[in-house]
């Protein structure tokens, strides 16, 4: 591990909920090549994230599940307000591999 140990209530804090892109803009003023991509939450509605995801392509990004932290201030990105962060690890070669459920469920579902 690189970080400090952390209790469950600090875990808790962090709100990661499931979510749909439907929507994939090219973010062109970003310092490093971006998307805007707009996720639906469901019944919890619907925001901007920027995301350093230029590995998959628009289409590929449409419609696909990601899991979100929700509950963080907003930042300015470029003049672009990004509301949520989507979740990802890299690959070998560096690129964001984007989290996602191994089956269907519910948008908006909180992450546990």
């Amino acid at each position: 591990m690189n970080k400090a140990e952390i209790v469950y209530d600090d875990f808790a804090k962090v709100e990661m909920r499931l979510g749909k892109i439907v929507e994939v803009k090219d973010f062109t003023r970003a310092r490093n090549p971006s998307y805007k991509v707009r996720v639906d939450f469901g019944e919890l509605g619907r925001r901007w994230s920027s995301a350093q995801i230029k590995n998959y392509s628009e289409e590929e990004l449409l419609g696909r599940p990601v899991v979100c932290v929700v509950n963080m201030p907003p930042r300015n990105i470029a003049g672009f307000k990004s509301e949520v962060l989507v979740m990802g690890v890299p690959n070998e070669a560096g690129e964001t591999i984007l989290l996602q459920p191994s089956h269907d469920a519910v948008l908006g579902s909180e992450v546990f």
